[in-house]
């Protein structure tokens, strides 16, 4: 999957999507896309903070904050979808709650292989 379909997929064919898989391409394009929207963002308040100017400043903040709330809903989704491409429940999302260890066992199934042919969650 190339990075503008991925982003397409996420934003408006699988929005609140939990059901299904999203295969690895998939879900890493789609964190790519909102970590470059943040990235733009920084800039555009680091350029407004630099100009002295807080409209400037504030701008992009709201803006930044209005993309990440919308934002919370998709990156669940696509999240639980990978979840399932490696035949584990959505419910594993919780496991980066436990500290320390909890993000890099989280990250480990995200990284991870999907399962090859179609598993409980429906089709490769």
């Amino acid at each position: 999957m190339e990075f503008c379909e991925a982003v397409n997929v996420c934003l408006r064919k699988k929005f609140a999507e939990f059901n299904g898989r999203a295969t690895r391409s998939e879900y890493w394009y789609f964190v790519l896309f909102q970590l470059f929207a943040q990235i733009a963002f920084f800039i555009l308040m680091a350029i407004g903070a630099a100009a002295d100017s807080r409209v400037l400043f504030g701008v992009p903040w709201v803006a930044s904050l209005l993309f990440c709330l919308v934002m919370i809903l998709p990156g669940l989704a696509v999240t639980v979808r990978r979840l399932h491409d490696g035949d584990k429940s959505g419910w594993f999302i919780l496991v980066c709650f436990i500290p320390l260890v909890g993000p890099v066992i989280l990250l480990y199934f995200l990284m991870r292989k999907g399962t090859d042919g179609s598993n409980r969650y429906g089709d490769a």
